[in-house]
């Protein structure tokens, strides 16, 4: 786990990295959200970044959220504002910490949910029954990073393959987040890659029109020409400022807000 404690600032950010993922995939934010001041804080969720992705073998969702939840806990005990960023699973790890603690979730960043997969055995794909039956026939499954610019193509992200049970407490993921959408108010950013190899481009509109977040306080940024890993793919630059220029929009209100409150007491 990283993180950078910084006494000016309220603000805290918590990152979240998807399934199989590394920090890496998540570290371009780290230096950028540092410099505006804020808590940042990085944890690696069970069964990642091991030696083998044989350490992810028997994990829930249930554990990779409650280390979300552990973590935010930590943040928050030491700064009264959290902005919860979520990469593909993190995404989804994040909205369950916002219908879970709406009062500590200042809003959320959501890069490239995972609420509907390519996969054809994924939820709501044609395939997706098959699923549990070809975890029986097969233990483990093969991972591919692609990326809309191929020099970053050697970049390590990820497992290059995965327990397929594992795969299918991620299935399970998916679908219990899909129930909750309904149950989301805080404002949120989305993410979301046209070129997407992994999710669907469709997941950003299923979250954008089922989540009860008021729709001026919610949003779609389209990234043309990136693949999953938009942190480390050609349009990296882009998505990082357009991170935080969302989160310094955030504090400058939050201290509007707070000046008025003064003014008014």
């Amino acid at each position: 786990m990283v993180d950078q404690h910084n006494g000016a600032c309220s603000f805290g950010v918590l990152i979240l990295h998807g399934f199989t993922g590394t920090l890496e995939s998540v570290q371009a934010l780290y230096l950028p959200l540092q410099k505006l001041g804020i808590a940042v804080s990085m944890p690696l969720l069970a069964g990642h970044g091991a030696a083998s992705p044989e350490q992810l073998r028997g994990i829930s969702w249930h554990t990779w959220l409650h280390d979300a939840d552990l973590a935010l806990q930590k943040l928050s005990c030491e700064r009264e504002r959290i902005i919860v960023i979520g990469h593909s699973m993190g995404a989804l790890l994040a909205l369950n910490l916002a219908v879970k603690y709406p009062d500590k979730i200042d809003a959320l960043v959501l890069a490239t949910p995972a609420l509907k997969l390519l996969s054809l055995f994924a939820p709501g794909r044609p395939m997706q029954f098959l699923a549990p039956l070809v975890s029986k026939v097969l233990k483990n499954w093969e991972l591919k990073t692609l990326f809309a610019e191929p020099q970053c193509s050697s970049l390590m992200l990820h497992y290059s393959w995965v327990p397929t049970n594992a795969i299918l407490s991620f299935f399970e993921l998916i679908k219990w987040t899909q129930q909750q959408l309904c149950r989301v108010t805080t404002p949120v950013l989305v993410l979301q890659c046209r070129k997407d190899s992994t999710v669907h481009p469709e997941s950003a509109t299923i979250l954008f029109n089922n989540i009860a977040t008021d729709p001026s306080a919610k949003s779609i940024i389209w990234l043309e020409h990136s693949d999953h890993q938009l942190f480390c793919d050609g349009e990296r630059a882009k998505a990082v400022q357009v991170i935080i220029d969302y989160v310094a929009d955030r504090m400058r209100r939050c201290r509007e807000l707070a000046d008025i409150e003064r003014v008014s007491s």
